[in-house]
């Protein structure tokens, strides 16, 4: 298909309010492209250049762009040149493999040569693919359904399938020429990494019980870093939530599922920590960790990282994620060393809960998770299942933009535009803003990330590419009529730099809300 073609049904899917004719003009796409042109325009349509799990990264910043743009307008190629899908995801490609010495410079010349190729309207929208925001209203959820239309089968046989492979051009490519036999082929396979379970925030461990059932797992919500194992034999593989492998970081993780994991086979699910004079290691510590890929001697004796497993997906040829959570747990005490489990009771009696969350506290971890006793595993989804239990109100919001600051932070990006995903439009809608929480050290970097994310600017505002996601603590969530989204944070201020999640996984416009009406019923009950 010629990119100009694809750009076309784009712009249609843009102009149509109507989720029918949206799911409609998806299918009438996927039908008219090759087969190796799939992945890349599910991939453009939903505001990715590759597949989520993998290192290549465009790594252009606005700069590049506007440079590469303003030297091509005008310029007419002397042969006339009609530039398919796939060339365009090419060029793209091979701009993400230029590294070292002077590579800004060669990405920029490469922009420049795929630029002079295109017409206007292709170019507007190749820019917002570069900077992941397509704004044409096709979400994940309506890529989904347009996949189950086009296989003939129904929504969940989809979502289930999505859970194994995350990754919506992949799957695209089965439903599209497999249909519905390659579909319910798609299971949980060893050494390909799986979407995590999430969980869902509650105010306190009574609710925590309640919607449980009366009768809870209550495991240490440390402030970790989630991996998933993967092993086989004396072969491990660890992957980071966003299904990234970190195995060459982490060789002391390694070799502890070496000692002390006693199957040939398995998939599992855990936290790694690090520990200082008693004392959880910050999350942003360990995250330098595992991004640095030099000295890893010092590093590993300077942070000796530890797991805590609290969960088996597979094990020896069998998939057990729709098998209880007990029975799940019970499995994992006989295969994995006490001393790597993570710390849990199962309990019906409130004071209990209550006395180990304050356990939890006390040692410096983030709370609790609690857990439904026949809770399957679910990869990638929220569902009322998991329960996370923490003393503040956090929600993990998209950077979207940023002021200049004054004063003090005078020459920083310090004004932070937060950002929820609507899950109906796609769109990341502002929902408050802050410059609180970060440290010096902290404004700095990000004001060069931040730079380097820029789409825009409108005066002192800078608007970016919707990649940093932050978790915020705030005091109170109000109706706002400044916003698109109606809603505003009172007293936002940043936690930490979620560095571990994708824009994709930010609380969303849907939870906000259910917050907004929740926190009457909590005044309610405290002024009473």
């Amino acid at each position: 298909m010629l990119f100009k073609d694809f750009v076309e049904i784009v712009k249609k899917l843009e102009r149509t309010k109507s989720r029918l004719e949206k799911i409609n003009l998806i299918v009438y796409l996927l039908k008219n492209l090759e087969p190796d042109e799939i992945g890349p325009a599910m991939w453009l349509l939903t505001g990715k250049i590759f597949p989520e799990y993998s290192d290549l990264k465009l790594e252009v910043g606005w700069s590049s762009v506007s440079k590469a743009y303003r030297s091509t307008r005008g310029i007419v190629s002397l042969v006339e040149r009609k530039l398919t899908l796939k060339e365009v995801h090419e060029y793209l490609r091979k701009i993400s493999l230029i590294k070292g010495e002077d590579s800004r410079r060669r990405k920029q010349r490469l922009l420049e040569t795929l630029f002079v190729s295109l017409g206007q309207d292709e170019l507007e929208y190749l820019v917002r693919f570069i900077f992941g925001e397509p704004r044409v209203g096709a979400n994940e959820g309506l890529v989904l359904e347009a996949l189950a239309k086009i296989a003939g089968v129904d929504i969940e046989t989809v979502r289930k399938a999505y859970m194994f492979r995350a990754d919506l051009g992949e799957l695209a490519e089965i439903a599209v020429l497999q249909g519905e036999e390659g579909l319910q082929k798609v299971k949980l396979e060893l050494f390909r990494p799986v979407k995590p379970m999430l969980a869902e925030m509650l105010y306190d461990v009574r609710a925590a019980l309640r919607e449980c059932g009366g009768i809870a797992a209550f495991e240490f919500k440390y402030d970790g870093i989630r991996l998933q194992i993967h092993k086989k034999g004396d072969r491990v593989r660890l992957f980071t939530r966003r299904l990234t492998e970190v195995t060459e970081s982490l060789p002391d993780v390694v070799k502890l599922v070496k000692e002390h994991v006693h199957a040939h086979e398995i998939v599992l699910d855990c936290e790694a920590m690090s520990f200082k004079n008693g004392k959880p290691v910050r999350f942003q510590d360990l995250v330098r960790r595992i991004r640095r890929k030099h000295e890893m001697g010092r590093l590993m004796r300077e942070l000796p990282f530890e797991i805590r497993v609290f969960d088996v997906l597979y094990l020896d040829g069998r998939i057990l994620v729709e098998k209880p959570y007990k029975e799940r747990t019970s499995l994992l005490e006989e295969i994995v060393d006490e001393e790597l489990l993570i710390e849990r009771i199962i309990t019906a009696d409130l004071q209990e809960a209550k006395d180990f969350y304050q356990k939890s506290i006390g040692l410096g971890h983030e709370g609790l998770m609690a857990k439904r006793l026949d809770s399957p595993y679910m990869p990638g989804i929220r569902g009322k299942y998991w329960f996370k239990v923490k003393p503040a109100e956090t929600l993990d919001l998209v950077i979207i933009g940023a002021e200049w600051g004054h004063g003090r932070r005078r020459g920083w990006l310090s004004d932070y535009y937060l950002a929820a995903l609507d899950e109906e439009t796609g769109e990341f809608l502002v929902v408050g803003k802050t410059f609180k929480g970060l440290t010096d050290e902290e404004f700095k970097e990000m004001t060069k990330r931040l730079l380097e994310l820029k789409v825009r600017e409108e005066g002192w505002r800078v608007w970016v590419k919707p990649q940093i996601v932050v978790e915020v603590a705030y005091s109170e969530i109000q109706k706002s009529p400044k916003y698109r989204s109606g809603l505003a944070l009172r007293f936002a201020r940043i936690v930490r730099i979620r560095y571990d999640k994708s824009p994709w996984e930010a609380s969303t416009i849907g939870e906000i809300r259910r917050r907004y009406e929740e926190q009457f019923e909590k005044k309610a009950k405290i002024s009473s």
